[in-house]
């Protein structure tokens, strides 16, 4: 059997015949020349070597799939996730009630069925709260931990592949949660969402939680004239004063370290506005601050080591952490390209906030509109309309199952890239097959410099 990863967590166990048998199924709807080439079958027992080849085989065609708009997207690949995802947490189909987090810490109580996938788990958190259908998709559930302080640290967006119910509760801990919050950047769609009673409350208790956890800056004369807003409930008016605040709709990022502008430095990352904004500490104790603006990353990438689970003969067996990185190429200036690397176990989530980033550029600059992003369901598959380009989700890892024993201590995390990226002079460039390109990405006019 082989482990599927989605963020470090193991998100299902499934043999070679399963994915072989998913892939005959997706070769007859798309037909072969669209569906990526499968790992042969073999007559004879492999041996260890030939193990691990075709583990990084099946990880780059499971990575390929995965990308691909059409079979990425289709039910045929994520229902059979979502089956497999249900099965190795031996989970049966039930009735349960799933409790949803807002902002302000109330709880919303559904009653779904523990193989309700996510967009079905989103749309009885709407009913229940009476939002109104076409603003369902301006909302997204995330599943965050939630830290000693009461703060929440963010784990990644629930995608359609999985089954939120079956997410939740496989990691057999009540400090991870599933919490509804606003999923787009541009705060001009608050106007949207402010329209309607219920988009208006949650957009409010959001923006008064940042507020109250630091994520947005206030100085005295702000925080007065916030506080007077809230004593006369005029939600509205503190939502525009809250929009002109720094880092007013940003998702603030855990501290972690990077390589920029020096190895080993610590630092707080936080996305918004179309850009990774850095807090960097140098190693002279300097803070130091700068943005990255997502225009002008030509691509990123997300690797990942994941120790094996039968580690070395003495070695602790405590949960080991998944090292992950998400690199970045950007055009520092006119003519010079760097990368820029941020290690994080929040890499997976760091790489889907910047996807839709782009995502919501693109959509603008074609006319298009966040309310007309996510067309309903059709035929059981969410389709998209204005984007031209796939949503990425988290990478999916293969590594072995624990009766497998295997020379190499990790592997690589690879994406598969959306379009050419030409040659990278970097000397960590390990080949185009590595990268998310960049559909927004901007070169630099003179009058830029």
């Amino acid at each position: 059997a082989y482990n599927i990863h989605v963020n470090g967590v193991l998100h299902c166990r499934v043999r070679y015949s399963q994915l072989l048998g998913l892939h005959e199924q997706l070769r007859k709807e798309y037909g072969a020349n669209v569906v990526p080439a499968f790992p042969p079958k073999k007559i004879f027992t492999l041996t260890p070597a030939e193990v691990e080849q075709r583990r990084e085989q099946l990880e780059k065609y499971m990575q390929a799939v995965r990308q691909d708009p059409t079979l990425g997207g289709s039910e045929t690949f994520n229902s059979f996730l979502r089956k497999a995802q249900q099965e190795t947490q031996q989970i049966p189909t039930e009735e349960v009630v799933l409790e949803v987090l807002l902002s302000n810490g109330q709880k919303v109580k559904v009653t779904i069925l523990t193989s309700d996938q996510t967009e079905d788990v989103l749309e009885a958190v709407a009913s229940k709260l009476d939002l109104p259908d076409d603003l369902v998709g301006y909302f997204s559930l995330f599943l965050v931990r939630e830290t000693a302080d009461g703060a929440f640290s963010f784990v990644r967006k629930l995608q359609e592949f999985e089954l939120p119910y079956v997410s939740v509760t496989s990691l057999h801990s009540p400090e991870f949660r599933i919490i509804l919050r606003k999923s787009y950047w541009d705060s001009s769609y608050d106007d949207d969402v402010m329209e309607h009673r219920v988009g208006l409350n949650l957009l409010y208790a959001q923006t008064v939680s940042d507020i109250e956890h630091g994520w947005i800056l206030v100085n005295k004369e702000q925080h007065r004239q916030l506080k007077s807003l809230q004593e006369k409930v005029s939600k509205k008016e503190f939502i525009r004063l809250a929009q002109t605040l720094k880092y007013y709709g940003y998702l603030k990022f855990d501290p972690c370290v990077t390589d920029f502008p020096e190895k080993g430095c610590h630092v707080v990352v936080s996305a918004g506005n179309n850009e990774l904004n850095f807090q960097v500490r140098l190693p002279n104790e300097q803070i130091k601050e700068g943005s990255f603006k997502v225009t002008r990353m030509r691509c990123w990438r997300v690797t990942s080591s994941v120790p094996m689970s039968n580690g070395p003969a003495g070695s602790s067996p405590g949960k080991s952490e998944v090292k992950l990185e998400l690199a970045f190429e950007y055009l520092m200036s006119k003519d010079r390209l760097q990368w820029v690397t941020i290690t994080s176990p929040q890499a997976i989530m760091l790489s889907i906030c910047l996807q839709s980033m782009v995502d919501e550029l693109m959509v603008k600059k074609s006319g298009g509109s966040i309310r007309k992003m996510f067309r309903r369901r059709a035929n059981g598959a969410l389709r998209r309309s204005d984007s031209q380009q796939p949503v990425k989700s988290p990478p999916l890892l293969v590594t072995p199952g624990a009766s497998l024993t295997l020379p190499s201590p990790q592997s690589k995390l690879t994406s598969v890239s959306l379009r050419g990226i030409s040659h990278s002079s970097s000397a960590n460039d390990v080949g185009a097959n590595d990268f998310h390109g960049n559909y927004a990405f901007e070169g630099i006019g003179d009058e830029d410099l």
